[in-house]
C-alpha cells in the first residue's frame, strides 16, 4: 500500500482548489484529453460547482461516473444525468457507463465511501476483487439503500486502481473510523481492498 495523506477540516472550496491544481498540472504536462472518474451522492456536487468556476480548458476534460443507478439519465437518482447538467455546458465530455465500455487509465480517481466501507457501487455483499477481469460490473447492493433502491453499474477495483492518483472526500466521524481501520488492515471491506492494492498517491479529505 502506498502512503496516504489525510487532510482534515477542508471545506468545499479548498477541495475544489486542490482538484483544480491537479487538473491544471496534468493539462500543462501534455496535450490531449484529461480523464477522471468521479463519485455520485450529495457530497461531491457542491465541490464540482466550485471546481467549474476555475479557469481551465474544460473542453479537454472527460468525466466518467465511478458508478450509477440503473435508471434513465433523466431520473433524479441518475448520477450521469446530474453530471451532464453540471459539466456539459462548460464543454466537458461526460461518459455513460455500459458493461461493454473500454475503460481508460484515469489521470485521477475521485472516490467517496459509504459508512459500510463501499466505494463506487462495490458494496461489501458484492465481494469486489483486485484481480476482477471485468472493467465494469452490473450488481445489486444488499441491502439496497432505501434512498436509492436500484441495481447499479460500477467501475471495478482494477479500473479504479488504473489511475495516476486517488482522492477520497468523506464526511463524518463514522466514515473516518472505517477509513483509518482500513489503512490499519483491521477489516476487509471494499475500501480496504482498494487501499491495500494501491501503488499511487492517495489523498483523503476527511
Amino acid at each position: 500500500m502506498t502512503d496516504v495523506t489525510i487532510i482534515e477540516n477542508a471545506d468545499d472550496m479548498r477541495i475544489a482548489d486542490w482538484l483544480a491544481e491537479r487538473l491544471s498540472a496534468v493539462m500543462a504536462s501534455r496535450e490531449g484529453p484529461v480523464t477522471i472518474t468521479v463519485p455520485g451522492g450529495s457530497t461531491p456536487f457542491p465541490i464540482m460547482e466550485r471546481l467549474l468556476q476555475r479557469d481551465l480548458d474544460w473542453s479537454r476534460l472527460v468525466v466518467w461516473p465511478g458508478d450509477d443507478r440503473i435508471v434513465p439519465e433523466v431520473h433524479p437518482a441518475s448520477n450521469t444525468g446530474k453530471l451532464r447538467v453540471l459539466f456539459e455546458p462548460a464543454g466537458v465530455e461526460v461518459v455513460t457507463l455500459t458493461e461493454m465500455e473500454a475503460v481508460p487509465h484515469f489521470d485521477l480517481a475521485w472516490l467517496g465511501m459509504g459508512a459500510d466501507g463501499h466505494i463506487a457501487s462495490l458494496f461489501p455483499n458484492t465481494d469486489p476483487q483486485v484481480d476482477e477481469p471485468r472493467a465494469i460490473l452490473r450488481l445489486t447492493p444488499d441491502p439496497l439503500p432505501p434512498e436509492a433502491p436500484f441495481d447499479r453499474i460500477s467501475l471495478t477495483l482494477p479500473s479504479l486502481l488504473s489511475s495516476d492518483a486517488i482522492v477520497f472526500v468523506m464526511r463524518g466521524a463514522d466514515k473516518r473510523e472505517i477509513f483509518e481501520s482500513a489503512l490499519a488492515g483491521k477489516h476487509d471491506l471494499p475500501v480496504a481492498r482498494l487501499l491495500s492494492a494501491a501503488k499511487q498517491p492517495v489523498t483523503c479529505f476527511a
